[in-house]
């Protein structure tokens, strides 16, 4: 008989979570998982429903295809990105997103308090917005996290803003992927230690 199983996890998300041009070492949620065990908590490394280029209304998709029928200590949540970048209304995010958080609280056995949610980082900070609306991309990501907070605040879900971090990337390339676009094992460390303290209080 086992008498101190691991906790299991489940990270749903886009490119983001998949951890697009890092190793999946590297991966935020692998590293989490990775600091959880560090101070002392069984964890195991996330099973993923993520991929690159998915919106809200995908990632929905593709959780019903996946058959996934398992219920989890501790779901994490990051998505939309890919919504702003399409210029997807904020209204369809509001729903789809809605959608995915009582997803979320499926997987983990109906226990809001074993979810939490990253907000959207800027990709508005990277190279390959060079010559893009920057302050414009910012303002719209903005506005896409706004609701996915007040949306955790109704569910009484846990909501990590970790998109001032994603902006510091701006002054430091080492925090930003290969493919100029996304972000590096580096700046996914503090998204990991950023939420570290909150995701404690819910194993």
């Amino acid at each position: 008989m086992v008498t101190n199983p691991d906790a299991n996890y489940l990270a749903l998300g886009d490119s983001y979570t998949i951890g697009e041009s890092v190793p999946a070492t590297d991966r935020w949620c692998v590293q989490l998982a990775g600091l959880l065990r560090k101070d002392g908590l069984n964890i195991t490394d996330p099973d993923i429903i993520a991929r690159t280029g998915w919106t809200t209304g995908e990632l929905s998709e593709a959780i019903k295809k996946s058959g996934n029928q398992k219920t989890y200590n501790l779901v994490s949540l990051l998505i939309g990105v890919n919504n702003q970048y399409r210029g997807q209304s904020t209204e369809m995010y509001r729903a789809e997103f809605r959608e995915l958080l009582q997803t979320a609280v499926r997987f983990a056995g109906e226990k809001p308090k074993r979810v939490f949610v990253l907000s959207i980082p800027d990709w508005g900070v990277t190279p390959y917005a060079a010559g893009r609306n920057r302050q414009q991309i910012a303002q719209e990501i903005d506005a896409f996290n706004a609701i996915a907070q007040e949306e955790c605040k109704k569910a009484g879900i846990t909501y990590v803003d970790i998109t001032p971090l994603s902006r510091t990337a701006a002054q430091d390339p080492s925090q930003i992927a290969e493919d100029q676009l996304h972000f590096s094992g580096k700046q996914y460390r503090q998204w990991a230690e950023k939420a570290l303290p909150d995701v404690k209080k819910l194993l």
